[in-house]
């Protein structure tokens, strides 16, 4: 493994502030568009739902280009790829900004989606590469504040720049960001690249890239009217057919796409395909938080916004504490409490109405962001505890298409439940979908806290190389 020669003590403090400037962009765009639609269709005169393509074909990209982003880095280095994909997103949000119809905001769109696809695995990489084991909680710690800040802060300032501004503002405030992204990653982005990285597997990558892109799109459109049962039961196992197939090709491939051979690690199973489980309940909360504050209790969107800033403000204070009780407690203890404590805090959502204080709101909401917050830093840091350095482009890939993967099954897993307690009733009975949605919280809930049961297969010394310092020698089996 080779790397461009630089100071190492200057990247470990610049690193963690690239990697959390790219990937702030990359998650309040994803949230920053929604409230735009309204205004966007008004402008291309056209009707908001046949804008649903601006999304999908977003996650559309993200969910083919992740898969190779693992392989490109170790082709070309994680510096040119980080770069190219920072420069992509910036160039495909200027583009989006001077879109005249849906052709080309789709379009730029997808251009948009490719280089976010590099940015989060290859950043990543490059954290987990720079630093040692020991630090790596408080570097991840670090560059997770923007992916739990971003979707928090989106709809809110996507409102603002409407209510007041132009639309393609929406897409400009990237700009300066990928502007600053660009000139960090020129000066310290140190350069991780494999010494003779495999051929790239075609075979695994059409396979592959066809299931997830095929399942992603039926998640993302789920609900919608020209989709029915049958179609959608088609589509489904035809994507699960593909990603069989991919299964069976990776055993049989001496390179394939994704290793899947890694699983076999308890550490790296648990994290990523325990955690996928987990994020079922937590991916549904940005989805119904919002239907609850302004369909069922009538807030405003500005105010709405709010009441998601104090789960934000909340994450980040967590942030200076979760090392502290990774060390004391350890992974497998602070898995398996806090996912049950989160599974409660979406139940006690079920208690807030109309007639509800907006002190005990605002409550929930601060201890939904510190749960949430220990939760992603625990099962990311962990899925990196017992990888090589071999392994960590692999293992960054991996886990990055499964959690893309995740915020697409928790929010159609979330329609799907609200909608069948809704049922026939009229969206506009504001008593009807408040209570579907109080339904539908101690539904994900309760999933939640079945799904500590996953956390329980860990060993009391997993994850102790990174929250003690303390190697797979000095531990006590």
């Amino acid at each position: 493994m080779v790397k461009r020669s630089v100071d190492i003590a200057v990247v470990k403090r610049y690193l963690p502030w690239l990697v959390a400037i790219a990937l702030f962009m990359e998650h309040l765009n994803a949230t920053i568009l929604n409230t735009a639609v309204p205004a966007i269709a008004a402008s291309f005169s056209v009707t908001p739902l046949s804008l649903k393509a601006v999304v999908s074909c977003y996650v559309l990209s993200l969910a083919v280009g992740i898969p190779v982003s693992g392989w490109m880095a170790d082709r070309f280095g994680t510096r040119r790829v980080f770069a190219a994909a920072v420069g992509i997103f910036t160039l495909a949000s200027i583009l989006c900004s001077l879109s005249q119809n849906v052709p080309m905001l789709v379009a730029a769109r997808i251009l948009q989606g490719i280089g976010a696809a590099m940015m989060l695995p290859v950043g990543r990489l490059a954290i987990v590469r720079t630093f040692p084991k020991s630090e790596l909680l408080a570097a991840m710690n670090f560059v997770i504040i923007p992916a739990l800040i971003g979707p928090l802060l989106g709809p809110t300032i996507g409102g603002l720049i409407v209510h007041w501004l132009p639309w393609q503002i929406i897409f400009l405030v990237n700009v300066p960001v990928g502007v600053i992204a660009l000139w960090l990653i020129h000066r310290h982005m140190p350069d991780y690249r494999a010494d003779n990285p495999p051929p790239l597997d075609i075979i695994g990558c059409v396979l592959f890239g066809c299931g997830i892109a095929l399942l992603s799109w039926v998640l993302e459109i789920f609900g919608e009217h020209y989709l029915n049962a049958t179609l959608t039961g088609i589509l489904v196992a035809l994507s699960f057919a593909l990603l069989g197939a991919y299964g069976w090709h990776a055993h049989q491939h001496l390179h394939p796409l994704l290793q899947l051979s890694l699983f076999k690690t308890r550490t790296f199973r648990v994290a990523v395909a325990g955690g996928f489980i987990t994020r079922l309940g937590l991916g549904g909360m940005p989805f119904l938080l919002p239907l609850l504050y302004q369909v069922g209790l009538g807030y405003p969107a500005w105010q709405s916004g709010l009441l998601l800033m104090p789960a934000a403000a909340a994450a980040m204070f967590m942030k200076v504490i979760s090392i502290r009780l990774l060390k004391q407690f350890g992974y497998r203890s602070v898995l398996i409490i806090n996912t049950l404590l989160i599974g409660i805090t979406i139940m006690l959502f079920a208690t807030v109405d109309s007639e509800t204080a907006l002190g005990w709101i605002v409550a929930i909401s601060l201890a939904q962001g510190l749960f949430n917050s220990l939760q992603y830093s625990s099962m990311n840091s962990m899925a990196y505890a017992d990888m090589s350095s071999e392994q960590a482009s692999m293992a960054a890939t991996i886990a990055s298409s499964l959690q893309q993967l995740s915020v697409s099954f928790g929010l159609a897993f979330a329609s799907i439940i609200a909608a069948l307690y809704l049922g026939d009733l009229p969206q506009s009975d504001r008593a009807a979908v408040t209570s579907a949605l109080h339904h539908a919280f101690i539904t994900l809930g309760c999933l939640t806290i079945i799904s500590s049961l996953s956390f329980w297969s860990l060993r009391k010394d997993d994850g102790d190389n990174i929250s003690r310092g303390i190697g797979p020698a000095d531990r006590v089996t």
